[in-house]
């Protein structure tokens, strides 16, 4: 009997919109109904993670890629009965990290390709997310990451089925930084995603649509 789909929340990276998970929106549609949250008009974590919730399903997957990761967490935190499952991408136990301008962000996002081939088919895509967000935006996400509050009760809060993966290249999360989250979660998939920086479903779209159709299942 074919099941229904699954509403799935999907979160951008900082500087990000929703082109970061367009595969994901395609290869998973027999499986999934996804929706984008906006985390471009709030200045705090827990504002943006109440926009989503009431933008949301009552019940729902979410999945977010570093931003949207903390933001993910603290929706959980803010409402765990509503959330199914979570899936955290570059996402950090440390909420630690230093102010970066949007031409830092976008450098370390794209750096740790040593693929020749790779770069410029994800810069592209990378810069002109950057532009239509804006610096505006960029700068109010960056305020909100700079004055979270410890993480760690919204860790906690994490019961529901989980996938912590990073790239084997990320410079903003590493992968060190993911296991460590990974193993504050009784229960979660660590995924190490190879050959792959910050960005994961844009960098290496075939493989985040594979673990995220193995966690939706």
């Amino acid at each position: 009997m074919m099941r229904h789909p699954v509403p799935l929340l999907l979160l951008p990276a900082m500087g990000c919109d929703g082109q970061l998970w367009a595969r994901q929106v395609t290869d998973l549609v027999d499986i999934a109904h996804p929706q984008m949250g906006d985390l471009t008009v709030d200045d705090s974590l827990a504002a943006m993670a109440a926009r989503v919730l009431a933008h949301a399903p009552p019940r729902f997957a979410v999945a977010g890629v570093s931003l949207g990761g903390y933001v993910a967490l603290e929706m959980i935190r803010q409402a765990p009965d509503r959330i199914t499952r979570v899936a955290l991408f570059g996402t950090r136990a440390s909420m630690q990290m230093r102010p970066r301008t949007v031409a830092e962000q976008g450098l370390l996002a794209t750096a740790p390709h040593d693929d020749p081939m790779l770069t410029p088919i994800i810069s592209g895509p990378v810069q002109a997310m950057a532009e239509r967000v804006g610096t505006a935006v960029f700068e109010r996400q960056q305020r909100a990451l700079l004055a979270r509050p410890d993480i760690a009760p919204a860790i906690a809060a994490v019961t529901m089925p989980a996938l912590i993966a990073v790239g084997d290249r990320d410079r903003i999360c590493l992968p060190e930084d993911a296991r460590a989250l990974a193993d504050r979660i009784p229960g979660a998939d660590f995924q190490l995603i190879p050959r792959c920086g910050h960005l994961a479903p844009i960098e290496r779209p075939g493989a985040v649509t594979a673990l995220l159709r193995d966690w939706l299942s």
